[in-house]
C-alpha cells in the first residue's frame, strides 16, 4: 500500500488481456469521438493524447458530446469494462471492509474511461481526479513504457509525495482517504514496452471512475 487507500499491483494484467485493452483504445480512438490533445482554459495543450468513453471530460467537466472536440456522442462504456473494474478494486482491497468502506457499500459500477496516450516526451502535472461527483475509488491500469507515478497527498501539488515506477500491467488504485490525493507524471522511460503486449512504444493509461451523474 501506497498511502491508506493507494494500492500498486505490479504485473496485475496478463499480457494477453492487455493485448485486448490495446485494441479496444485503437478502436476508441478512431472514433466517434478522435484522440485529441485537450486545449485547456488557459490555451495551454496538453502533452498527452486522450479519448474517453461513456463519458467526455473537457475541462472541467463532463459530458455525453465532446463539446470542445467534434460535438459527436462518446461510445458506450461497455459492461465488460465495469467488470474490471470491480475485480480490480477486489483484487486491491479484498471483498470486504475496505471495499465497502470505500465504495459506501454499493456495488463498484464506473461509467467513464479516461484513456490517455504518452509518447516519450509527454508529461502530467500534478492534479486531482475530482470533476466526479462520487467518491468511488479510481481504477488506473498501465500498458506500454514504464513511467514514474508520482502520488502525493490531498492538501497540495508539493512534497511530500511518492515517485512508484509503473510498468505495463500494472493496477494502481486509489479511494478512501486517497480519492482526492494529487498524482501525475513526470517521467516517461521510451523503449521499456513489450511488444508482446501489442504496442511497439508509448505508454497507455486507462483510468475508470464513477462521474455520480445521472443516466
Amino acid at each position: 500500500m501506497i498511502a491508506p487507500g493507494a494500492v500498486h499491483l505490479p504485473g496485475w494484467l496478463s499480457a494477453g488481456r492487455q493485448r485486448e485493452l490495446v485494441a479496444a483504445c485503437r478502436a476508441w480512438a478512431r472514433g466517434p469521438v478522435p484522440l485529441r490533445h485537450t486545449v485547456l482554459p488557459g490555451g495551454g495543450v496538453m502533452s498527452v493524447s486522450t479519448v474517453c468513453v461513456g463519458w467526455h471530460w473537457l475541462p472541467y467537466r463532463y459530458s455525453r458530446t465532446a463539446d470542445d472536440a467534434n460535438g459527436a456522442r462518446v461510445a458506450a462504456f461497455p459492461g465488460w469494462l465495469v467488470e474490471l473494474g470491480r475485480t480490480a478494486l477486489e483484487a486491491a482491497y479484498g471483498r470486504g471492509g475496505q471495499l465497502h468502506e470505500y465504495t459506501g457499500g454499493r456495488e463498484y459500477t464506473p461509467d467513464t474511461a479516461l484513456i490517455n496516450f504518452y509518447d516519450g516526451a509527454a508529461r502530467m502535472g500534478m492534479h486531482q481526479d475530482k470533476e466526479e461527483r462520487s467518491g468511488a475509488p479510481v481504477v488506473s491500469l498501465s500498458i506500454g513504457d514504464s513511467c514514474v507515478f508520482r502520488f502525493g497527498g490531498t492538501r497540495t501539488r508539493g512534497r511530500p509525495y511518492t515517485d512508484v515506477e509503473l510498468a505495463s500491467g500494472d493496477l494502481f488504485v486509489f479511494g478512501g482517504p486517497s480519492r482526492f490525493a494529487y498524482h501525475g507524471v513526470p517521467k516517461v522511460y521510451p523503449g521499456t514496452a513489450d511488444p508482446a503486449v501489442g504496442m511497439s512504444g508509448g505508454r497507455l493509461n486507462i483510468t475508470l471512475r464513477e462521474t455520480g451523474l445521472p443516466g
